[in-house]
């Protein structure tokens, strides 16, 4: 009787659960060859675990259906609460972009091929993007690391001996270095139900309109932002109020140490009904996000520099920040010292917003600036060659 009462006071085991990782799946009613579902469960449902066999999980849905399911189409319990750890951790973040899904996909709890995934995104679904990652890809087992390729020696060049004949010079030996790796870039996103992880950078398209990717030559755009409106009565589109937008794009190739190197505003000309550049900023080591808000300009004497008016700032590398690497690990870009950018929109025209009288400080460039270019750059306030 004794046992029986301490028996009856031990308290029960916690519950133990698993979530769903497949599309859409069944329960059976026993492990075998022939077996009758008892349930249809989709991706994320949480079913409670009732036994373990091999390989395979006996559970109970929350209506109360129970079944066997193959354990590796389920997520365990600590695999869900790193999802919900970027969820909360993420949910304040700026969206610095947004996107559009590709092809049915997972996202992961971390950037990486290998890295646990949970959610699966459908083809068409939207999403926020809150940040970049850059990460090497992984080599299939056994793949050898290729060498760089040599610096080949001129063959003709002759040196002459102490007998006064002519000896072929030796080129030094160098050691051989690996081949860069090849990189990919995976971003943060926030998906229609707030669900936060990661996504493989080819698997979205950025969401821009047709009207001005048409104009991107040859870049991706990275971000498209809506400054203002101008009514068009003749517009040939069906809404009148055509965007004016800020744009931000970089080269198709992953891997890279800032978000873009461009920036260009396309304004609306009422009287040819299209598209026009009305700024351009290249060259530049530029990082997300893009702020866009109506500012008046503190520095400015003209009676509109008083009237608020579309705004937008971006921050660009100094010249005098160290190298950016991407970590190792996480993939995370971040970079040294940084400058701000502010223009407005006044009608058609884009006007730096700036004390009177003061140097723009300098910014960092991907390519090499030539003199010329760098003095006409120095008195338009757009910085000096980093190296």
């Amino acid at each position: 009787m004794g046992g029986s009462g301490c028996s009856r006071l031990r308290p029960k085991p916690a519950a133990q659960y698993v979530y769903v990782t497949a599309k859409q799946t069944f329960l059976r009613d026993r492990v075998a060859a022939v077996s009758n579902r008892t349930a249809t469960v989709e991706n994320g449902d949480r079913l409670e675990v009732l036994d373990h066999g091999r390989r395979f999980v006996k559970v109970q849905t929350a209506k109360g259906e129970q079944g066997w399911i193959d354990e590796k189409v389920v997520a365990t319990q600590d695999v869900f609460d790193q999802f919900e750890k970027l969820k909360q951790d993420h949910k304040a973040d700026p969206v610095v972009a947004s996107a559009v899904v590709r092809d049915e996909v997972y996202m992961h709890a971390k950037p990486g091929r290998d890295t646990e995934r949970f959610f699966r995104l459908a083809e068409g679904e939207k999403l926020k993007l809150l940040a970049r990652a850059t990460l090497a890809k992984p080599l299939p087992p056994g793949t050898r690391v290729a060498k760089a390729a040599p610096v080949p020696v001129p063959a003709t060049a002759t040196t002459t001996g102490s007998a006064g004949k002519g000896v072929k010079a030796v080129a030094p030996a160098v050691p051989d270095e690996p081949a860069a790796p090849v990189m990919e870039d995976w971003w943060l996103v926030r998906d229609s139900k707030g669900d936060t992880g990661w996504l493989f950078s080819r698997m979205m398209d950025v969401d821009a309109p047709d009207a001005i990717t048409r104009y991107s030559e040859g870049q991706r755009i990275v971000g498209s932002y809506v400054l203002t409106t101008v009514n068009d009565p003749e517009a040939e589109q069906d809404d009148k109020n055509i965007p004016i937008y800020v744009t931000v794009l970089s080269p198709y190739k992953a891997g890279l140490t800032y978000d873009f190197d461009q920036v260009r505003v396309f304004t609306w000309n009422v009287k040819k009904h299209r598209y026009e550049t009305g700024y351009r900023d290249r060259n530049i080591e530029g990082y997300l996000p893009v702020t866009v808000t109506t500012a008046t300009d503190p520095y400015g004497k003209l009676p509109a520099a008083t009237t608020p008016a579309p705004t937008f700032s971006y921050r660009v590398l100094s010249d005098d920040a160290g190298p950016v690497v991407p970590d190792p690990v996480t993939g995370a870009i971040v970079p040294g010292k940084t400058v701000v950018k502010t223009y407005r929109l006044e009608s058609n025209l884009v006007r730096r917003v700036i004390q009177p009288g003061t140097t723009a400080p300098g910014e960092a460039h991907p390519e090499p600036v030539s003199e010329k270019k760098k003095g006409a750059a120095g008195k338009g306030g757009k910085g000096k060659k980093k190296r």
